[in-house]
């Protein structure tokens, strides 16, 4: 009692402190509306009087981060890097002033500035870039793409082009200021391989999705695999601002962090959503939390910022060691939908993911760590061997490099028509559902087709579609039976991929009509009318003539009342998160078994 009375005392005093100091002169929120600017876990400290958090505080509409400064001064706090991408200052305080900023009139947000960590030649001749690559002449260049990770082995063989330049044109070290490329972690090295190696070392066996294209390293991630998400935000930040001048065109984050609030308040989501608002395609792991510590399938379990209807989002498939689509199958670690909190249909597509073999860096962690994943290229020394990993750390980068690929065919692609391509000519896996597969499996193949097709549409005949999903995941509803065309509405930078509206129109993609030459159009292909069924809920019965829809009101619920989401069989809620509340991660490694890396040829 005690202590709880000081505690009290000490978090009064400081309030009162805000209300006297010359910066805050005027207004000190209700305690119930300062809390109410915290995020979840944030909300829960703010009652301690021990400890302190790392936070990012982002400041109401007419300030400015600078004017943040006095206050966290104020509360002993110390300032750490500003955001002006998204008007945010990052900052370490005492838990017990936490309602000290919710109260400020400076601050529309705080929210915790999680942690974050990372989440070929068979995976190119799967998914159809190999063929794309011979057949049709793309290989990514000119296309530039920023990788957001544990930095870059940038002198391996596999990276350099045809005269032996270097391919990584930018490296920029946001964890500490360091110039010289490096990559301690070996994470992001892995990374920029499946993207973008040349398959040097192994004479063209493990070459990348998009050998031609020109890399941007950003490094948020530090030996360990571990960073901070401002951190990730500063180099979404820097990627916009040089999108120009580099050509980036796409960002890798095969990084993620928990879900504690909504992708509409989340630091890291807007930062995304800045990106995809100026014309990049920003692709992300979907997570590696597809099972329970009991080897149960569970649903919930999609990263941030992954969560985001913005961002591509990616997850796992396994081509099992063999390049025929016909026996892939779904990686049993991958996250799968709805997304926490806001319950969104996720993830976008899979890719492969597991015994990805490409480049290792030998001075790194995972060299170490994972040694017995490495494979030998055919080349003598000093040339370095390949590494198998695991993850949808490895899906993502696929997904990136085939969309290099897109690019190329046709520059004029906004990300939401690239996640339509993408998803239109995905192939369904029919033992599989949409929380768990998205769209389908990707297939580089028919999107660069289709992306080349929608340049100049009345140049060609639509591609040969056979094999296709020819569906689109919109928002929480799966459509069917249209044709995607160039100057459908729901391209627009300015549409969130989900909406029903823009301007004032139905959203539409295309033609409704469900044949291959489709010769005349039935009418818009429009988010109200076609073939289309609810992903998330689903229907409430089996039979033929089920036609009720299954909303949330019919599901099972706890004993106080709240909505089962999905997840366990027995009736309990799932909750992502460990019960310290620290947000979790789901890394590289995935030390789970289901997830352990493996070696095709063995």
């Amino acid at each position: 009692m005690r202590a709880a009375r000081k505690r009290g005392k000490f978090v009064a005093a400081l309030v009162v402190l805000a209300a006297l100091t010359p910066v805050e002169p005027t207004h000190v929120a209700a305690s119930q509306d300062a809390l109410s600017k915290l995020d979840p876990v944030l909300k829960a400290r703010s009652h301690q009087s021990f400890g302190q958090s790392r936070v990012i505080i982002r400041t109401a509409v007419g300030s400015s981060p600078s004017a943040i400064g006095p206050l966290i001064h104020w509360t002993s706090g110390t300032l750490g890097r500003q955001l002006p991408g998204i008007a945010s200052q990052v900052a370490i305080v005492p838990n017990a002033a936490l309602r000290v900023l919710g109260a400020s009139r400076f601050v529309e947000r705080v929210s915790l500035d999680r942690e974050v960590v990372g989440t070929t030649e068979r995976t190119g001749i799967t998914v159809g870039a190999a063929s794309a690559r011979q057949e049709l002449g793309y290989d990514g260049s000119g296309v530039g793409i920023a990788i957001i990770d544990s930095g870059i082995t940038s002198w391996h063989d596999d990276l350099t082009d045809s005269a032996f330049g270097q391919r990584v044109i930018r490296f920029v070290d946001v964890l500490g200021g360091e110039e010289m490329p490096y990559d301690d972690y070996g994470h992001g090295t892995h990374v920029a391989g499946i993207i973008a190696g040349n398959g040097f070392d192994s004479d063209g066996a493990r070459t990348g999705m998009a050998p031609g294209g020109h890399l941007v390293i950003l490094k948020v991630l530090d030996g360990t695999g571990r960073g901070h998400i401002s951190d990730v935000i500063a180099a979404l930040d820097y990627a916009i601002a040089q999108r120009e001048a580099l050509n980036i065109r796409v960002i890798n984050l095969s990084v993620a962090a928990g879900v504690y609030e909504s992708y509409n308040s989340d630091p890291l989501t807007l930062a995304a959503e800045r990106a995809v608002r100026a014309g990049i395609i920003v692709v992300a792991a979907a997570g590696n939390n597809g099972r329970t510590a009991a080897g149960q399938t569970q649903y919930g379990g999609i990263t941030s910022p992954g969560n985001a209807p913005w961002v591509l989002t990616v997850g796992a498939s396994s081509h099992m060691g063999t390049v025929d689509r016909g026996d892939d199958t779904i990686a049993s670690f991958t996250s799968r939908g709805p997304t926490a909190l806001d319950r969104r249909a996720k993830p976008d597509i899979v890719a492969p993911g597991i015994g990805i073999e490409s480049l290792s860096n030998p001075e790194s962690s995972l060299y170490s760590s994972a040694s017995a994943y490495l494979l030998a290229g055919t080349r003598p020394a000093p040339a370095l061997p390949y590494l198998s990993l695991s993850g949808t750390s490895m899906s993502a980068p696929v997904v990136s490099g085939t969309v290099a690929l897109m690019l190329q065919a046709n520059p004029a692609l906004t990300p939401n028509a690239v996640k339509a391509i993408l998803q239109y000519t995905a192939e369904v896996y029919p033992h599989s559902d949409p929380l768990t597969e998205g769209a389908g499996f990707v297939n580089a193949k028919g999107a660069i087709e289709l992306a080349r097709y929608l340049a100049t549409p009345s140049d060609g005949m639509y591609p040969d579609s056979s094999g296709w999903g020819a569906t689109l995941i919109w928002g929480n509803r799966l459509f069917k039976g249209g044709r995607l065309e160039a100057d459908a509405n729901a391209w627009s930078t300015d549409v969130t991929w989900g909406a029903t509206t823009v301007d004032g129109a139905t959203v539409s993609w295309g033609a409704r009509c469900g044949h291959q030459d489709c010769p005349t159009t039935n009418g818009p292909w429009r988010v109200d009318n076609g073939y289309s069924r609810n992903v998330v809920w689903g229907l409430r019965c089996g039979g033929s003539d089920c036609s009720d829809p299954w909303t949330v009101d019919f599901v099972n619920a706890t004993d106080d009342g709240e909505t089962v989401v999905w997840g366990t069989d027995d009736g309990e809620t799932v909750v992502w998160g460990t019960d310290d509340g620290e947000t979790v991660v789901w890394g590289t490694s995935c030390p789970a078994p289901s997830c352990t890396p493996v070696i095709w040829s063995r």
